[in-house]
């Protein structure tokens, strides 16, 4: 019996490639590096238009950044490898950083907290104090944003933590203006960028690249060096798998590296202050559900006092030299009085109604929300633990500042933390369940203990948005220069509150503030239930007469209590 060959087949071109065939990247990959790469594009073209007249160099930089963009776009769509691909988002990501220098080289002085964190770091190297000191002379040459306040008058003091000042003071070679505090600010982004691609997974670092270096939104924030964006910078690798902090009890290099970019960035900007009870709290619930809660609160001091022992290195300095100007500046944000201004809950007694007596209610109101909120995820962790990056900035829109900054400036933070922070990582963490919480009724319960929670924000907003403006005014005279310049106005101003008011007023084009008016007649403070004429006069002694369908008003703030008088004037070009 004779056993049959068994036929040596040599593999093929066909066998051979199918055992050899590259991975394919996945088709959503592709359109994400490809939305990374589209996303360059937006507000490159005023870089090119600005550096093309006296920046050649910058020019041609810009120049090649578009045939990168263009070939990038190509090699999203045809590569056949995974690898192939991921090389692709590097280059995508290095056009970014590219595209990002060559827009501060050309726009590069900066904003208001440009040139007060510039003139802080200049007070600093001087050994002069940066605190409670009022610099006016920054603002006269009126390219820079001024801070009204309910007083009637302007912020000029340097309001933040000192981080960026001290990382400002040694580029202080750099330039004129803001330049130096912008260089900070643009280089913290451009970090933050390249260390958040490193750490997100190769599929999703494109997102990364969207998130902090397209669509032209954060670095438009660091040319203005906003001390938030290094505040930003250094919460992403914070947020990056936070909920794995301590794990099993111990910190090891990473949490620690982590707990201290968390005091950094309380020492850069306030935001982070919001944020860090969100985490903490997190942070706590997770490991309490994996070790208990003794050594959850062990780990948890272990954080609190390595981010406290880097916020006090940081601010050392300032607490020994200047204590009482160092507490009220870095409160100054929370204290400081600014007028109301932004886009949130507060536009309708801007611009929907004639103001209100009771403004102080949105302050209470976003403060009650904070504190909901934050009460609100501690009860509901398995189900809100992935929001914790997003939850602190909702108090914002209840604020009397609700500035849509506050929002885009930490969004790479909602990013990293949606791709490394699945639901799945506070499946066993701790959540309180009063007996309340517990019984056969637990879920209408739990939903009502929620709205109870939140009730007062939404309480409070109501009374601020309800109020009803304590003035009217009227206009009743108008002394011009020319037929479209105003250079006096004659305001009868009605106070039909209960208490003697001491207005200040300016008058709005659109959106947003201007310049107070100087009073040259007329008393300063209006009795209860009196009407008075008053005296206007503009700031710079002249105002220019916008077309003829721009609304104008007449806007009066008083300080205590604060309040905001609003009424629509009617001034059309004389003749």
């Amino acid at each position: 019996m004779h056993l049959a060959e068994t036929p040596q087949v040599t593999p093929g071109r066909r066998t051979q490639s199918a055992v050899s065939a590259p991975e394919p990247p996945a088709q959503w990959h592709r359109i994400l590096t490809l939305l990374a790469d589209i996303s360059l594009f937006i507000g490159v073209r005023p870089v090119w238009t600005q550096a093309a007249s006296h920046r050649l160099v910058v020019a041609a930089a810009v120049s090649l950044c578009y045939v990168s963009i263009l070939v990038c776009g190509v090699l999203a769509l045809v590569v056949r490898r995974a690898r192939s691909l991921a090389r692709i988002d590097l280059a995508v990501l290095v056009t970014a950083v590219v595209l990002t220098l060559s827009a501060w080289s050309v726009f590069h002085n900066g904003g208001d907290e440009a040139v007060l964190t510039t003139q802080a770091a200049k007070e600093l190297v001087a050994g002069h104090p940066i605190y409670g000191q009022p610099w006016p002379w920054l603002f006269h040459s009126g390219g820079v944003a001024l801070t009204p306040t309910v007083t009637g008058g302007y912020d000029y003091t340097y309001g933040y933590p000192p981080l960026e000042t001290l990382l400002t003071a040694p580029l202080l070679w750099i330039g004129h203006g803001g330049a130096p505090a912008t260089a900070v600010a643009t280089g913290a982004l451009i970090a933050g960028a390249v260390l958040m691609w490193r750490l997100l997974p190769t599929q999703w670092r494109s997102a990364a690249t969207i998130a902090c270096l397209g669509l032209g939104l954060l670095p438009t924030y660091g040319r203005q060096g906003y001390p938030a964006v290094l505040a930003m910078a250094l919460l992403i690798p914070v947020v990056v798998r936070w909920p794995r902090i301590g794990r099993g009890g111990r910190l090891g290099r990473a949490g620690i590296a982590q707990a201290a970019c968390l005091g950094a960035a309380c020492a850069a900007q306030q935001l982070p202050w919001f944020l860090t009870p969100f985490l903490l709290a997190g942070i706590y619930a997770v490991r309490r559900g994996e070790l208990g809660a003794r050594q959850a609160g062990l780990v948890l001091l272990r954080i609190i006092g390595v981010a406290l022992t880097v916020w006090l290195l940081i601010n050392t300095y300032f607490i020994v030299h200047e204590p009482g100007t160092w507490i009220a500046g870095i409160a100054l944000p929370l204290t400081q009085g600014a007028v109301v201004h932004g886009q949130g809950l507060v536009d309708i007694s801007l611009y929907f109604t004639n103001g209100s007596d009771r403004l102080d209610w949105y302050s209470h109101a976003s403060m009650l929300l904070a504190a909901g909120l934050l009460a609100v995820f501690v009860l509901f962790v398995r189900r809100l633990g992935p929001a914790a990056t997003v939850l602190p900035w909702c108090a914002f829109y209840l604020a009397t500042r609700s500035q849509d900054g506050y929002y885009l400036m930490m969004t790479p933070l909602w990013l990293a933390a949606a791709v490394t922070t699945p639901l799945s990582e506070f499946r066993d963490a701790w959540q309180p369940r009063p007996r309340a919480l517990s019984g056969p009724n637990r879920r209408r319960a739990r939903v009502a203990a929620a709205v109870l929670l939140l009730t007062p924000a939404l309480a409070s907003a109501a009374v601020a948005a309800t109020g009803a403006p304590p003035m009217s005014m009227k206009l009743v005279g108008v002394r011009r220069a020319a037929p479209t310049v105003v250079t006096r106005l004659t305001v009868e101003v009605t106070n039909s509150s209960g208490s003697a008011l001491s207005p200040h007023y300016m008058l709005t084009t659109g959106q947003g503030m201007s310049r107070f008016w100087s009073q040259v007649g007329g008393p300063t403070t209006l009795p209860a239930h009196s009407t008075e004429r008053i005296e206007l006069q503009p700031a710079g002694g002249k105002f220019v007469l916008p077309h003829k369908t721009v609304r104008i008003r007449v806007r009066a703030f008083t300080a205590s209590p604060q309040t905001l008088s609003s009424s629509d004037v009617r001034l059309q070009p004389a003749g």
